[in-house]
C-alpha cells in the first residue's frame, strides 16, 4: 500500500531500513511500547511462551505431544507417530498448513509476524524486555552505546548478555528436546559429556546461534533471512488486513499547536510526532505505507492513539485496515481468492481427516510365495507357503499371531510362533496355511487371515489358497 506523504520522496524502498547511505548496519534501538495492543500480544506471547516450552514434557501414550525427530525419521503430532512409511501423510499435513499460512496471509495480512511467531515473541518479549529493564528506554541505550567503558557500563554489559547466553541455552535445550525427545535431552543432561559428546556440541552450537540471533543479528533474521516479508507482496491483496496509516485523514502532515482548526489550515490529523517510528522494531515509517519490514506488531497504533488522545483527535489514525477501506471506503476481506484458498484447505483437511480413519496401527500383506505350488499332505491338507510383510504404526511393541477366519485349517509359522515387532519397525515372516482337501470346492480360493496382537484382532487380510482342481 502506497501512502500519499506530504512529499515524493520514496528512496526508502531503495534499502532497507537497517543499512545507512554507507552500506553500514544502523543499529535500532525502538522505544518501549505501551498500549492496549502491546498488552494483548504480551498476554498471548506469555501463553505461547509456556505452549512451546511444555510441549516437549506432554506425553500421550508415552509420545510426546509434537516431535520432529529427523535422525530417526520419526515425526510426532498430537501423539500421533508418522514413520517414514507415513512420509506421504506428514507431507500432506505440512502443505495444508502452508495453505493455512497463505489463505491467513491473504486475509489477515502478516499477524502472524507480529504476534505468533517465535522469533518475534523471543526478541520483543523476553530479550527486548529484559534491554529495557537493564539499559533503560530507546534514549538511555543510545546514551549508554556512546558512554565510555566505565564501570556502569561494563555491568550492565555483562549483566546483560549474561542473561541473553542463559536464556538462549534454555531455548537450545528445549529446540533439541523436540528433535530427539524429552526423555533423550535429559540423559544428556544427567550422565557424563563423554557419553553424549555430539548431543553436548548440538546443544553448545544450538545456544551460541539463539544468542547470537537475539544479542545481534536480531531484526536482520526478518528483514534478510525469513522469506515471508518478500512473499507477502504476492499473498496480500488491496482488500487484505494490514497496519495502516489513514493518509487521507493524516495529511498534510503538520506539528501540533494548540487551539488551533487544522481544517481551516489545511493540516492533516498526523502532527508528526514521529512516535510511530520510535517504537517500531523494524525501523520503518509506516506513513510510507506497506513494506516489507512491517511485521504487524501493531506498536505504532498504541502510540499513534496515544497521542492522538493527548492531542484531542480521534484514534484510529494507525489501525489495522485494508487499502480500500481506507483508499475508496470499500471493505471486503473475504475475497474471491481467499474463499478459494479456504475451498481448498477444507478439502486437504477432509482428506487428511479420512486418511487418518483408514490409518490402523500396523499396516501388513499377505502374498503366496512366487513360484511356489500347492503341496499335499499324507494327513489330507493341502498346504500353501507365504510371506508376509508388517509395518508397526503404533507407538508400542507388538506381537503378532495369525489365524484363519472364514474357514477350517491351520497356521504354522517358519521359525517362530509368534512374530515380534518393535515400534517403528518392519519385519517379514513366511508361514505355511494347512486346509484339508475336502473343504476346497475350487481351485483357488479366498481365505481370510486375521491378525492378533496379543490376543486383539487388529488387522485383516483377504488372500488366494490353491488346490487341486476338484471340478467335475
Amino acid at each position: 500500500m502506497e501512502a500519499n506523504t506530504s512529499n515524493d520522496n520514496a528512496s526508502f524502498r531503495n534499502r532497507i531500513t537497517t543499512v545507512d547511505d554507507e552500506g553500514k548496519r544502523k543499529w535500532l534501538f525502538p522505544k518501549k511500547p505501551k498500549g492496549k495492543f502491546t498488552n494483548y500480544r504480551t498476554y498471548l506471547s506469555y501463553l505461547l511462551l509456556i505452549i512451546l516450552f511444555a510441549n516437549p514434557w506432554i506425553k500421550i501414550d508415552g509420545e510426546p505431544l509434537l516431535m520432529f525427530n529427523i535422525i530417526e525419521r520419526k515425526f510426532v503430532l498430537f501423539g500421533q507417530v508418522f514413520w517414514p512409511q507415513d512420509f506421504f501423510l506428514f507431507a500432506l499435513i505440512m502443505i495444508t498448513m502452508v495453505i493455512f499460512i497463505v489463505l491467513f496471509t491473504a486475509v489477515y495480512g502478516r499477524v502472524f509476524c507480529g504476534w505468533i511467531c517465535p522469533q518475534t515473541i523471543f526478541m520483543e518479549m523476553v530479550f527486548r524486555k529484559i534491554e529495557y529493564w537493564i539499559d533503560g528506554d530507546y534514549k538511555q541505550q543510545i546514551q549508554l552505546k556512546k558512554q565510555a567503558w566505565n564501570t556502569q557500563k561494563i555491568v550492565k554489559r555483562v549483566f546483560k548478555y549474561s542473561l541473553f547466553y542463559l536464556i538462549s541455552v534454555i531455548i537450545a535445550h528445549t529446540f533439541l528436546a523436540y528433535i530427539i525427545g524429552s526423555d533423550e535431552l535429559v540423559r544428556i543432561q544427567t550422565s557424563p559429556i563423554q557419553e553424549h559428546l555430539v548431543g553436548f556440541i548440538s546443544i553448545l552450537v544450538f545456544s551460541w546461534v539463539f544468542f547470537f540471533v537475539f544479542a545481534w543479528f536480531r531484526e536482520q533474521v526478518c528483514l534478510i533471512v525469513c522469506p515471508y516479508g518478500r512473499l507477502q507482496g504476492v499473498m496480500l491483496d488491496r482488500n487484505s488486513l494490514v497496519v495502516a496509516y489513514d493518509y487521507i485523514r493524516g495529511e498534510k502532515r503538520a506539528k501540533f499547536k494548540k487551539n488551533e482548526d487544522r481544517a481551516s489550515e489545511n493540516k492533516g490529523d498526523c502532527i508528526d510526532c514521529h512516535q510511530c517510528v520510535d517504537v517500531c522494531p523494524t525501523g520503518i515509517d509506516i506513513r510510507n505505507g506497506t513494506q516489507l519490514e512491517c511485521i504487524n506488531c501493531t506498536a505504532c497504533i498504541d502510540a499513534c492513539d496515544y497521542m492522538m488522545e493527548n492531542v484531542g483527535l480521534e484514534k484510529g489514525l494507525i489501525r489495522i485496515d485494508s487499502e480500500n477501506a481506507i483508499a475508496e471506503n470499500k471493505r471486503q476481506f473475504f475475497t474471491t481468492r481467499a474463499k478459494a484458498y479456504t475451498a481448498v484447505l477444507i478439502i486437504l483437511v477432509g482428506f487428511i481427516i479420512y486418511l487418518f480413519t483408514l490409518r490402523g496401527s500396523m499396516e501388513a500383506s499377505i502374498l503366496r510365495t512366487p513360484g511356489m505350488l500347492y503341496q499335499e499332505q499324507e494327513n489330507g491338507f493341502i498346504s500353501n507357503l507365504y510371506n508376509v510383510k508388517v509395518v508397526n504404526k503404533s507407538n508400542k511393541d507388538l506381537k503378532l499371531t495369525f489365524e484363519l477366519e472364514n474357514m477350517d485349517g491351520e497356521i504354522k509359522m517358519v521359525g517362530m510362533d509368534t512374530l515380534r515387532l518393535e515400534k517403528g519397525k518392519s519385519n517379514q515372516q513366511a508361514f505355511f496355511v494347512n486346509i484339508l482337501k475336502e473343504d476346497l470346492k475350487e481351485k483357488s480360493t479366498t481365505i481370510k487371515i486375521g491378525i492378533y496382537n496379543r490376543g486383539e484382532l487388529i488387522h485383516e487380510n483377504e488372500t488366494s489358497f490353491l488346490g487341486p482342481n476338484t471340478t467335475k
